[in-house]
């Protein structure tokens, strides 16, 4: 084999380590570093002589190591066997890296199993290329940074998978905010795998997160995202979900008058499963109605004073059919006998002493006898009663509606004791039957 005659790096930029493929030199053989190089001998598997930057000429004294295990002579061109490696110390600052597989995480925040993905890059220079050497290489001719990260692949993972997991499940940070600690996750890093690279005589010169995500076609993703963005639209618009809800019962309710859904006790039951059965229902929809813009919730309740819809046939807060509703009573009446005004809830005039006998639709004075209210019109008659059951009887009915029984057995609307068909007076209380027939 020919005796090699000049000695220089002849691999690609990206390569660390490369091992010049002729080990047949000799004496006066020209070795060319250039900078941020190194070039070391090995001799029987030993590493001994390390070169700089420069042009080195291979002779007894430039290569002292060497001279205690080959004999070499002053002149002449004796050829001896050793391994020359050419290690490469400049800054490389893209080696990336990135998970090979989707890390199964839980949300702490949402309570969703999410698929976590990563990916970077970071910066290495070899320090020590003799301990770069004697730690890293083997039998392979070259190694370039797809064998750096094929050796540290494993160490990079177990380090970032440890600390996304800890920043979502120990610190509670939901994924979709991760991203805002990027920074701290990669200084952690950096810090943890400094001195592990420093080991191998590798200096980390930085360490980097592009991004830490999701995969967009994973289908706990698409469910937190729809969802983020049904609960942003509600915060624009100034309501919750379960109040979104409840407008949607109720309207459906409204629009479908005659079904089983319309029915006031059903709209209440329906309520009370998301709010609470009971009082809790008119607890909680009056502190909507008081979110509600006025703008379209301005239809006031007859019953209970709220606030609906324009369009609204039931009221949320009561149940009441907005078309039948009653008006509100006074808070003031006006005395049936002397004029004055005195509080509605008073049970008697506070000038003259007439008792207070209001209607009971719009609540105003009445006299005593009086047959129909003198501002409505209504009827102020005691209704008609059934002989067998006491169910009130509206109109000019022959059978009670609740028990069928005929209106001939009649009862008084006063005390409700049994009177008989053509009687002018209950014989119980005196009350004037023919009023109540009438």
């Amino acid at each position: 084999m020919a005796v090699v005659d000049v000695l220089k790096f002849e691999a690609p930029a990206d390569v660390f380590a490369w091992k010049y493929p002729n080990s047949e030199l000799g004496t006066w053989t020209q070795l060319i570093v250039h900078e941020t190089q190194e070039a070391i001998l090995f001799k029987g598997g030993r590493a001994l002589d390390l070169f700089g930057p420069g042009r080195h000429t291979l002779e007894t004294a430039n290569i002292p190591l060497l001279q205690s295990l080959v004999n070499l002579p002053f002149g002449g061109k004796s050829p001896f066997a050793a391994e020359v490696w050419f290690v490469n110390k400049a800054h490389v600052l893209d080696v990336k890296w990135g998970t090979q597989a989707p890390l199964q995480l839980q949300d702490p925040k949402y309570q969703l199993f999410v698929a976590v993905r990563s990916f970077g890059q970071f910066g290495v220079q070899i320090e020590d290329s003799r301990k770069f050497l004697l730690k890293l290489i083997g039998a392979v001719p070259l190694f370039d940074r797809e064998a750096l990260i094929t050796y540290f692949r494993g160490l990079l993972m177990m380090n970032i998978n440890e600390l996304i997991s800890s920043y979502l499940v120990r610190k509670k940070v939901s994924i979709l905010e991760i991203n805002a600690y990027v920074g701290e996750i990669a200084e952690h890093t950096r810090e943890r795998l400094a001195p592990i690279f420093e080991e191998y005589g590798i200096r980390l010169l930085n360490f980097t997160i592009g991004s830490i995500n999701i995969p967009d076609n994973d289908p706990s993703t698409v469910k937190l995202k729809e969802a983020l963005a049904k609960k942003a639209e509600m915060d624009i618009i100034g309501y919750t979900y379960q109040q979104e809800r409840t407008f949607n019962t109720l309207e459906g309710a409204a629009k479908n008058e005659g079904s089983g859904s319309a029915n006031v006790m059903g709209a209440g039951i329906g309520l009370g499963m998301g709010f609470g059965v009971g009082g809790a229902v008119g607890g909680q929809m009056a502190g909507l109605t008081q979110q509600m813009d006025t703008s379209v919730y301005n239809k006031k309740c007859g019953k209970c004073q709220s606030l609906n819809r324009s369009d609204a046939g039931f009221c949320m807060t009561c149940g009441a059919k907005m078309n039948d509703l009653q008006p509100a009573a006074p808070q003031e009446v006006e005395c049936s006998r002397c004029g004055k005004s005195f509080p509605a809830s008073a049970k008697f005039c506070p000038d003259c002493g007439d008792p207070n006998t209001p209607c009971p639709k719009c609540g105003a004075d009445n006299a005593v006898d009086a047959a129909q209210c003198r501002k409505c019109g209504t009827s102020l008659a005691p209704p008609k009663a059934c002989g067998k059951c006491g169910e009130k009887l509206e109109g000019d009915v022959k059978f009670c509606p609740n028990c069928g029984t005929s209106t001939a057995e009649l009862r008084c609307g006063n005390c409700q004791h049994e009177v008989k068909p053509g009687q002018k007076f209950c014989l119980e209380c005196g009350h004037n039957l023919t009023k109540q027939e009438e």
